[in-house]
């Protein structure tokens, strides 16, 4: 996304994707009976996780997190929403995995994006935007003390490779619409949902 308007749009794409996983952290601190400091510590980590090792490693320092205010402030208006909002423990859960799914795909598509933009390969730029979508949910789940969702069996890395696959070959063929990132985003975000309410699994190893 060339020129002001592509950045402008690529930084309100980071900003929503970094307001939807900050809800997931948030969640979990709910879910974990976390008192609000430790909920928005969740959600901090949660939005901005992704973005800070995508922008370490493409040499982007002082990451954008921490030149613009904006990036710190989202994250912690989601967690104090979520804190002061959220619904009965027994939905936590769904609407876990509705953000979750949705940051997911949001990260995805922009880290390939920011990614091209540097100058990476389309297959590094693709394992950039998969490496943005799943990071913040890693660091939230070590903080929390869960396994991270994306080493357990449920299809996770995949569909945020594919999102940021379309990107990139659309990038690589020279073809820059609006909708291209937006295809990606809902592909990732569709497969992902299916993968949770179908139960679709990585292989797992055969046990004797």
């Amino acid at each position: 996304m060339p020129g002001v308007t592509g950045l402008e749009a690529l930084h309100a794409l980071d900003l929503v994707g970094i307001f939807v996983f900050g809800i997931t952290g948030a969640l979990v601190g709910v879910r974990k009976k976390l008192d609000v400091f430790g909920i928005l510590v969740l959600a901090l980590v949660t939005g901005l996780g992704g973005g800070f090792i995508r922008d370490v490693l493409i040499g982007a320092i002082p990451p954008a997190a921490l030149e613009d205010w904006r990036y710190l402030v989202v994250p912690v208006v989601a967690g104090l929403i979520t804190f002061f909002l959220h619904p009965r423990i027994g939905r936590v859960e769904r609407l876990m995995n509705i953000f979750d799914a949705a940051g997911l795909a949001l990260f995805c598509v922009t880290g390939a994006l920011k990614a091209i933009d540097f100058g990476l390969s389309p297959l590094s730029a693709a394992l950039l935007g998969t490496i943005s979508g799943i990071g913040g949910g890693v660091i939230r789940d070590i903080l929390s003390g869960r396994v991270p969702v994306v080493l357990r069996a449920e299809i996770y890395a995949t569909p945020a490779f594919l999102g940021a696959g379309i990107v990139v070959v659309a990038a690589a063929l020279d073809y820059d619409a609006v909708w291209v990132p937006i295809v990606g985003a809902v592909t990732c975000f569709t497969i992902r949902l299916l993968a949770i309410r179908r139960g679709w699994n990585a292989p797992l190893p055969r046990h004797p």
